[in-house]
């Protein structure tokens, strides 16, 4: 290697090498700054000392001379703190400004720009002064203690295991005990890559299981072939022919569970190198909130809560600039002075809380502080100067603070008030599929709670349709999914609103909201109920159509702010859906007509009524949708007892039944149907995901006029087996 590229080489590693010793330097000044134990301040200095020697030794390898100078200076400045037992506000200041010098110095030079008329330039008479030397005097050599190893800040994976004891070492030495537990740093861009990459392999895994069931298909085909052409030549080809196909059948399902396994480890693995705890993720913001309080002459404590809780890179990075706009205003704007904390009986130092906890397949991330809460009697009047509606409940008026240019604040400050920027807040957490909410107390605090995915990559999605598009919803976001009949929808304030109890919930139709063609009225409409945060709304659909697993993709720089829409789905079959905002939906909800939902009483006509048995309320509610879409009137029934009670009391044309339920299963039920004189003759389609053989066969025993499996389940194979039967 030449010297120009061996002099480039070291300058990367250092500059890669110095992000993660800022990071160091600046929770280290923070502790120390703290720290009141002379005993406890000497090994702060000397955590600090390493650093700052790794840094220089860096330094000087990269010919970063400037740099160089600069450590060694403080170093001697912290030197003199360690053996004074203490350090002033202004010395304390001059090193938390050497540690910016030195990150914006690693930025200039990752840039290749000179360092000449740099911060850290200007900076430095004032850091030998401080050390007490004259300018520009030479850094003399010394003896520093081992660096410590420098903290690994970007995404890393476990190196390669040593190889066996049978392998031969190479010669010259092996590798020394402890060498597989070094650290390998690997770009994120690179682990993001291998992530998509990964996704692909379960999609690809998952589109396995429909080839299988079509395989199994084809081989009940064959079987019904050859029952018709028994005691001719063909059957014995027929035989041959099926024999070798359930074993390819077989066979594949096997490669396709060990593919699964495998694909399912290695996404593991990857999300699991991609991690990051919630307490690195949360680097800077102690920094942040400090410098600010002593911008206003404030004290503030951050306490971090949950911090060992492993989040995905890509989540901490999205979460990174909501989170530091609401510390800072926390911290200006919520917090009180000293003196006012000392009237009201509050600790002189301020307290700032931010904790991350796990809720399902979510996160939740909480900011407090113990403040003096929203003023809401000035988040009104300002609703009011401006036109808004002004809310009459305090939930709905502390809500006017995410709302872009509103403010309480009395001055102008370099600060943002609250309000102001907070709806920066909202609109990050909403371009990570979450939401969030506050909740305020008067002389008491404000709180920020944020809930995002735990997982940016994959998720799982609801199918529906409206307007003649497929589209898809995160299922974390759908409370439940209901059948609406014009009794159930009420009429407020000319807004349509769902009847749930006690409650209103607004209702819009999906394809009107989205700007598409609507759907034929009908006299009972599918609908899913959104939640977002503490809010819902019903969104009316044409069709419920499956739950998958789906791949999630930016819709790229092009398409910067689609309305309602925040990605694109990537189906197990190879299809794009677009990935519908729920956020953006429920705000959006009411406002639409009702009376277009459903056709008038006369259009209305009798129905083929069809009992439905499952103890799934996620299943029984899409197979009722699916049926209910296709015109069948449906009675829903939690198990087989129940189901064979309202058959006996009302009747029915036909009965759709799960296998596994509580009280009577669905072979019990099934015999019993064909038990009885009055129902004998009731067609009965079995829908269960118990796939084996020996199984369809003790269903068709017991009487079953179909036998569905659920893994090979789709709407249309349900909807002609019915209309074939009936």
């Amino acid at each position: 290697m030449d010297r120009d590229r061996l002099a480039q080489a070291l300058l990367a590693t250092f500059l890669e090498e110095l992000e993660g010793h800022v990071v160091s330097l600046n929770r280290e000044l923070l502790a120390l700054e703290r720290e009141s134990v002379p005993a406890r301040m000497a090994e702060r200095v000397a955590s600090l000392l390493r650093t700052l020697h790794s840094v220089k030794g860096a330094a000087r390898a990269a010919s970063a001379t400037l740099v160089e100078t600069a450590c060694h200076r403080m170093e001697e400045l912290l030197e003199q703190v360690r053996d004074a037992g203490a350090g002033t506000p202004d010395v304390y200041e001059l090193c938390f400004t050497t540690v910016d010098a030195l990150d914006d110095a690693g930025r200039r030079l990752a840039a290749r720009e000179d360092l000449a008329g740099s911060p850290l330039e200007t900076l430095l008479p004032q850091l030998e002064r401080a050390a007490g030397h004259r300018a520009h005097a030479p850094a003399p050599a010394r003896v520093a203690p081992p660096p410590s190893p420098p903290p690994m800040l970007t995404d890393a994976v476990p190196s390669p295991p040593a190889a066996p004891a049978s392998v031969e070492p190479h010669p010259g030495g092996g590798a020394s005990p402890g060498a597989e537990a070094l650290p390998v740093r690997v770009s994120a861009q690179k682990l993001d890559a291998l992530l998509a990459r990964s996704g692909e392999l379960r999609v690809a895994t998952l589109r396995l299981e429909g080839r299988a069931d079509a395989l199994e298909s084809v081989r009940e085909a064959l079987a019904l072939a050859r029952e018709a052409v028994l005691g001719t030549p063909g059957e014995q080809a027929l035989l041959r022919a099926e024999t070798e196909l359930a074993r390819v059948t077989l066979e594949l399902a096997a490669d396709r569970r060990t593919l699964g396994g495998v694909a399912t480890g290695l996404d593991d693995e990857v999300r699991r190198a991609r991690t990051l705890s919630f307490e690195e993720g949360c680097e800077g913001l102690e920094r942040a909130a400090r410098d600010v309080a002593r911008s206003l002459s404030r004290q503030v404590r951050l306490e971090i809560h949950g911090g060992a809780l492993e989040l995905d890179r890509s989540l901490l990075q999205g979460l990174r600039e909501p989170l530091l706009h609401l510390v800072r205003n926390a911290v200006a704007h919520g917090l009180e002075s000293a003196e006012e904390r000392q009237r009201l009986g509050k600790p002189d130092e301020g307290r700032l809380t931010l904790s991350a906890r796990l809720k399902g397949s979510r996160v939740e991330v909480t900011v407090d502080d113990d403040g003096r809460g929203l003023d809401l009697g000035a988040l009104r009047e300002q609703a009011r100067a401006r036109g808004l509606r002004v809310p009459e409940s305090d939930e709905e008026t502390a809500r006017l603070v995410f709302l872009a240019g509103l403010s309480t604040a009395t001055q102008v400050t370099q600060v943002a008030g609250r309000g102001v920027g907070l709806d920066v807040v909202r609109m990050h957490v909403e371009g990570l599929r979450g939401s969030v909410e506050v909740a305020t107390r008067p002389g008491q605090g404000t709180c920020f709670v944020l809930d995002v995915p735990l997982t940016l990559s994959t998720l799982r999605v609801l199918l529906v349709s409206a307007g003649g598009q497929t589209l898809a919803l995160a299922s974390e976001s759908v409370a439940r999914l209901v059948r609406l009949t014009p009794g159930e929808v009420r009429d407020v304030e000319g807004r349509p609103a769902w009847a749930s109890g006690d409650a209103l919930v607004p209702l819009a139709s999906l394809a009107e909201v989205l700007g598409l063609p609507p759907g034929p009225p009908r006299a009972r409409r599918g609908a899913v109920v959104l939640a977002a945060g503490s809010a819902r709304a019903v969104v009316v659909v044409d069709e419920v159509l499956a739950e998958q697993e789906a791949l999630v993709r930016s819709l790229g720089h092009r398409v910067r702010r689609a309305r309602h829409v925040s990605a694109a789905a990537v189906l197990p079959d190879g299809r794009l859906s677009l990935l519908l905002n729920p956020v953006s939906l429920v705000r959006a909800a009411g406002g639409r007509p009702a009376a277009s939902l459903f056709p008038a009483p006369a259009t209305q006509r009798t129905r083929r009524r069809v009992v439905l048995a499952d103890d799934s309320p996620t299943t029984r509610a899409l197979e009722q949708s699916i049926l209910e879409s296709a015109g069948y009137e449906v009675v829903a029934c939690v198990d087989g007892a129940d189901a064979w009670e309202r058959l006996q009391s009302g009747g029915a044309d036909a009965l759709v039944l799960d296998v596994e339920m509580p009280r009577m299963d669905g072979f019990a039920l099934t015999e019993a149907v064909r038990a009885s004189p009055r129902f004998s003759r009731l067609p009965v389609v079995l829908v269960t995901a118990r796939g084996k053989p020996e199984d369809k066969a003790r269903g068709l025993q017991a009487g079953a006029s179909a036998y569905l499996v659920k893994s090979a389940f789709d709407p249309t194979s349900l909807l002609e087996t019915l209309r074939r039967l009936l």
